[in-house]
């Protein structure tokens, strides 16, 4: 079972993108891959893992939705055309213009004709299977209206019959926006999890920087906001094993080995940052990488150039004017001023109201609390982030602060 466990964790989503190709239908998609996965639960153990999983499980699913048609008498023209397709299929060489099914996904769900949250949560459900409160977790929005984009958008495809393709390169700057946000996300959830007992989930990380690399190699030309993003993603990816210790509990960037850190993707996302940075447009991508490079090249927490990331924050602010964006730039005041200073900005973004569910503003102001030996003040702040927290390590991480706090 436990090689079954394996291969759905690293093909299911991969099988799903094929599988609504070939199929042409979410429902009827997810009811093969499920289908899929029954039967080798049933034949692996017998027969043993087959040479290539994934056709294999592509094969089995898209026999299986087959079937589901016939049984309930609705073995139609689509039935009857995926039917009549070559067994191999779902293994024939794809168009030049598109190598990948999971991206092409990225792009049906990202089609101009579905609302911008709708394109992006559906993405995530679909092609990375987070769970309804994970999504919600990323859009800082309540689980149950995250559910009602997802069906939404769902029915809207299949209203407006919306083709299951990707669009010409002429025509993908359209989509290239919300397509780079989704991918964006990926990686935060793989960087960060929001929930589960693993705060890194490299898989996720894998993959958002895989699918980032497949999406510049099929831009017309050269674009600095997807080259930026691959550069942020790999400064960050690059810290990812010394973000945890041996117990899987988080270490903060100020406590981290640096030895552990990734040199070759460090010098990789450097010399892409350089690259955007000389040009005369400098895009939110581009400025968030270059913060992320300055924490990349200081040789130690104490040698971190503050000041220079506080203006980097002020850039990116006027092109994402955001309370993330104000929350991160008010952490980074801090380290410039002292925590005084971080607070002040902090307790302004929380009386606007805006960011009341983010575990992190809490957490970050009961930090600075803490550093100003306001104890009560910041047991209050904790126990508000630990409320809003479900992901195991960075429970841990809390609990051991408030901990510390009751000494």
């Amino acid at each position: 079972m436990t090689s079954i466990d394996a291969v759905w964790r690293a093909e299911s989503r991969r099988v799903l993108a094929t599988l609504i190709r070939l199929l042409r239908d979410f429902d009827r998609a997810e009811e093969a891959l499920n289908d899929a996965f029954l039967a080798a639960a049933e034949q692996w153990p017998r027969d043993g893992v087959p040479a290539n999983p994934r056709a294999w499980l592509v094969s089995a699913g898209r026999f299986k939705a087959i079937d589901r048609l016939r049984r309930k008498a609705r073995f139609d023209r689509v039935a009857a055309e995926l039917a009549l397709a070559d067994e191999e299929t779902e293994m024939a060489p794809e168009p030049e213009h598109i190598a990948d099914d999971r991206l092409r996904l990225i792009f049906v769900c990202c089609h101009p004709e579905l609302p911008p949250d709708a394109q992006i949560a559906l993405t995530l459900r679909e092609t990375c299977g987070l769970l309804t409160e994970e999504i919600a977790a990323a859009f800082l929005a309540k689980p149950s209206a995250i559910a009602q984009r997802i069906v939404r958008a769902k029915s809207r495809i299949r209203d407006l019959g919306l083709p299951y393709d990707v669009p010409e390169p002429e025509e993908l700057a359209v989509r290239l926006d919300a397509v780079l946000r989704t991918i964006y996300l990926i990686f935060n959830e793989g960087y960060a999890a929001s929930h589960g007992t693993e705060l890194v989930r490299v898989d996720l990380c894998d993959e958002a920087i895989r699918l980032c690399r497949l999406l510049i190699a099929l831009l017309p030309e050269s674009d600095s906001e997807a080259e930026g993003l691959l550069a942020l993603m790999l400064l960050q990816h690059a810290r990812g094993a010394a973000r945890t210790d041996r117990a899987g509990d988080l270490v903060l960037i100020a406590d981290q080995d640096r030895r552990l850190w990734n040199r070759s993707e460090i010098a990789e996302g450097v010399a892409l940052v350089e690259g955007a940075m000389a040009r005369p447009v400098l895009t939110a991508y581009v400025i968030e990488a270059a913060i992320a490079a300055e924490h990349a090249i200081a040789p130690t927490a104490e040698a971190t150039d503050w000041r220079e990331i506080v203006q980097l924050y002020d850039l990116l602010r006027r092109a994402d004017p955001s309370p993330v964006v104000a929350l991160n730039r008010a952490v980074a005041v801090a380290m410039r001023d002292g925590p005084e200073a971080g607070l002040r900005e902090i307790n302004a973004i929380l009386e606007g109201g805006r960011l009341d569910d983010f575990r992190y503003l809490h957490a970050a102001r009961a930090d600075l609390l803490r550093r100003l030996g306001r104890r009560d003040e910041a047991r209050a702040a904790y126990a508000a982030a630990l409320e809003l927290t479900h992901q195991a390590a960075e429970q841990r991480f809390i609990e051991g602060r408030l901990n510390e706090l009751q000494d």
